[in-house]
């Protein structure tokens, strides 16, 4: 589970950011795809119609009955068993850990560098499936160092799983089983949802199979700072509940009384790690957009509006920054601190100075709800924003743009595109060139790399400025790189005659 800290700036202008993952699973784009169009949640997961739908409406009885919402919810929520295998790892004397020294006391000399073999590694979570050929959601904390994905289900059959894609800005993952006819949950609106309604958590804490736990919606629209870090600005828009949620809970189901999915429960608010009276869940109007885009794209297709600022009410609070916003009349908003010259906020007009008081035709009181706002639509999509300027109340359409700061579909890349093959650098070669890494072009087919004029037998030292010595420093520098504004690889190593070379590798599409 993931723990909170609190920041008075958020930033809407947030790019995707890529944890590390073994395996993406890469989709071939149509030319639909590249025009801009997706398909529909509903039209991308399948329900299974063939499970009775809960007849409870939820509103105006007391006590409410649980029983019905929780069966049909058990079924579809799966326990996950990640591992992380173990790794071998090259460690100068310098880099030895602590314990060492406490057993044996200072380690003086230069006793040369050694290996070391550490433990697989297993953790545990929860995931929902949405779809009854076995598309499964679950938090990008849960699986993001897994080298392999075991999934059970409620009836104790058992599957090998395949990651799809990720998202590390809204802590989002999306794996498939094989297989048909699963049993689902339906989707239901989070935007729907009242503070002080009854819902269920449902998932595996401590590793407890089906557990369910009830409380009620304490808040919406919450925002921790949890995914804000030094490599990723998150978006958060949390629904805050005060059913039990504990560690082993991480992507299992937030669930109406309706027995209808509103959230994918993600983080723990606790001082000792366990439950200590909230936990929070990623609504569904924020999670339906992130698996469809990683379904039919293979990556989120991400919205930004471009500003930087923070909520009003915390800038009031501020000694420093209420000179800001004092005689702006607004008590809640966001107030617009930054306004990038590339981004789609300056293009509409939006400026530094500016609140913005309602977005979409949806009143704006928090940075929050303006993020969950834009996070429903994708790069290319006109959004209404209302601002207070001057006291006075000005609107502006703006047309969203991606994190390249224009309107074409995001998409992995398949590292096939390279056309080359590569293997670890062997000890003779690095003795005989006096290196001490890098990785040898053991093939060239055609593709990029031969485009480039690469050919075989070439030892790659560095990518972008990146050392590279295995094939998955290379698999890591290829993804970035395919992200980037420029998609280009700038390579330099060396040939085994002791020729050096650098290479720019184009990956981008004509």
């Amino acid at each position: 589970m993931r723990q909170t800290t609190k920041k008075l700036l958020g930033v809407v202008a947030i790019s995707m950011v890529t944890s590390g993952l073994t395996a993406v699973t890469t989709y071939s784009i149509s030319k639909r795809q590249l025009e801009g169009e997706s398909r529909s949640f509903e039209t991308l997961f399948k329900q299974n119609t063939s499970q009775p739908a809960v007849r409870t409406s939820g509103a105006g009885v007391q006590p409410v009955d649980f029983t019905q919402a929780a069966e049909s919810s058990l079924h579809a929520v799966v326990h996950i068993k990640c591992t992380q295998n173990s790794k071998v790892q090259t460690m100068s004397q310098g880099d030895m850990p602590d314990i060492f020294e406490y057993f044996f006391g200072p380690q003086g000399g230069n006793r040369g560098r050694q290996q070391m073999q550490s433990q697989p590694r297993v953790g545990y979570g929860s995931g929902v499936i949405l779809s009854k050929d076995g598309y499964i959601v679950t938090n990008n904390h849960v699986v993001e160092e897994a080298d392999e994905i075991d999934v059970t289900l409620n009836d104790n059959r058992e599957f090998k799983a395949r990651l799809i894609g990720t998202d590390a800005s809204t802590d989002l993952a999306l794996l498939k089983i094989q297989g048909d006819n699963f049993p689902t949950i339906p989707v239901g609106d989070s935007d729907a949802l009242k503070v002080g309604e009854w819902v269920l958590a449902v998932g595996n804490p401590f590793n407890l199979n089906s557990t369910v736990t009830a409380g009620i919606v304490s808040a919406k629209a919450r925002s921790l700072g949890v995914y804000n870090t030094g490599k990723n600005n998150g978006i958060e828009s949390f629904i805050q509940t005060d059913a039990a949620i504990n560690p082993g809970n991480s992507g299992g189901a937030l669930v109406n009384v309706k027995g209808e999915l509103v959230g994918i429960n993600a983080v723990l608010s606790s001082p000792t790690g366990s439950f200590a009276g909230y936990g929070f869940a990623i609504p569904t109007t924020i999670m339906k957009k992130v698996v469809s885009d990683l379904k039919e794209f293979g990556t989120v297709q991400r919205a930004l509006l471009g500003v930087v600022g923070g909520d009003v009410a915390n800038f009031l609070q501020d000694e420093k920054l209420k000179e800001k916003v004092k005689d702006s009349g607004c008590n809640d908003g966001v107030y617009v601190n930054e306004v990038p010259e590339t981004g789609a906020a300056h293009s509409a007009g939006i400026k530094a100075g500016d609140i913005i008081v309602a977005a979409d035709g949806r009143k704006i009181k928090s940075m929050a709800e303006l993020q969950e706002t834009i996070a429903k639509h994708k790069p290319g999509d006109k959004l209404t924003v209302k601002v207070i300027r001057d006291k006075k109340p000005k609107e502006f359409t703006v047309t969203l743009k991606n994190s390249q700061g224009n309107t074409k579909v995001m998409k992995n890349v398949d590292m096939d595109l390279l056309g080359a093959a590569f293997r670890p650098l062997s000890s003779d070669l690095k003795k005989q060139l006096n290196l001490s890494g890098g990785l040898q072009v053991s093939g060239v087919t055609g593709g990029k790399m031969k485009e480039a004029g690469i050919t075989k037998g070439f030892i790659i030292l560095k990518v972008n400025g990146q050392a590279v010595n295995s094939n998955e420093d290379m698999e890591n520098a290829f993804k970035s790189a395919s992200r980037s504004a420029d998609q280009v690889m700038f390579i330099s190593g060396i040939y085994p005659s002791g020729k050096k070379g650098n290479y720019a590798v184009d990956l981008s599409e004509e």
